[in-house]
């Protein structure tokens, strides 16, 4: 059970991780295409969902624990994932202001083995699940300490579950949202001001010491 304590690293874990992973990418197009098609659904939910616990588990207990022990790097760390943050909230509402949707296709449901190498490749063959899951989740977990950073990348591995599950479950009744250009502005804007929120979040801490 996540303590009063342990309850705010939490929520801030999963709202960056629920930010980092909702975003139009070839990992989400086929998870909501298999489940559009109701093929294969759970086992590859649960692929993409502990294959980014296995990631954050890395960058949570090897990068943060680093971090931890070198007061310069933490700072270096802190103030480099605030940008990171900032820059990521530009990009997603620049994204706002555009017209894109999901396009899930019209192709027919792969056999078992392939969907699952599909999905693997997507996931790591992404350089970007690196940066957002071992790198800045890692990072930024350096932050907190004992079970306060283990709350922390706990919300992170929650966020992927529950959003995975989802997708894929949901995806008969999300596709005509996501076919809606006016529907992924309003999911960006939101994404935008989480990243600037907990950005700022980290810029107030830096200067609180």
């Amino acid at each position: 059970m996540i303590d009063s304590i342990s309850f705010a690293p939490a929520l801030k874990g999963f709202l960056l991780g629920g930010s980092l992973i909702i975003a139009i990418g070839a990992q989400n197009a086929f998870i909501l295409r298999q489940g559009l098609l109701r093929s294969h659904v759970f086992i590859l939910c649960l692929i993409c969902a502990l294959s980014d616990a296995l990631l954050i588990a890395v960058g949570v207990a090897g990068l943060g624990r680093l971090i931890e022990q070198n007061d310069y790097l933490l700072k270096f760390v802190t103030i480099a994932g605030s940008l990171f943050l900032f820059a990521y909230a530009l990009i997603a509402a620049r994204r706002a202001f555009s017209a894109h949707v999901l396009d899930v296709g019209s192709q027919k449901a792969p056999s078992l083995k392939v969907a699952i190498a599909t999905v693997l490749a997507f996931t790591f063959l992404n350089p970007h699940v690196y940066l957002d899951t071992v790198i800045l989740i890692g990072s930024l977990s350096a932050q907190y300490v004992g079970e306060q950073r283990f709350a922390f990348g706990t919300g992170a591995v929650i966020a992927s579950f529950v959003w995975f599950y989802m997708l894929g479950y949901g995806a008969r009744w999300l596709t005509p949202v996501f076919a809606s250009p006016l529907a992924w502005r309003v999911l960006d804007a939101l994404i935008a001001i989480v990243m600037a929120a907990l950005g700022l979040s980290l810029v107030w801490r830096f200067f609180a010491g």
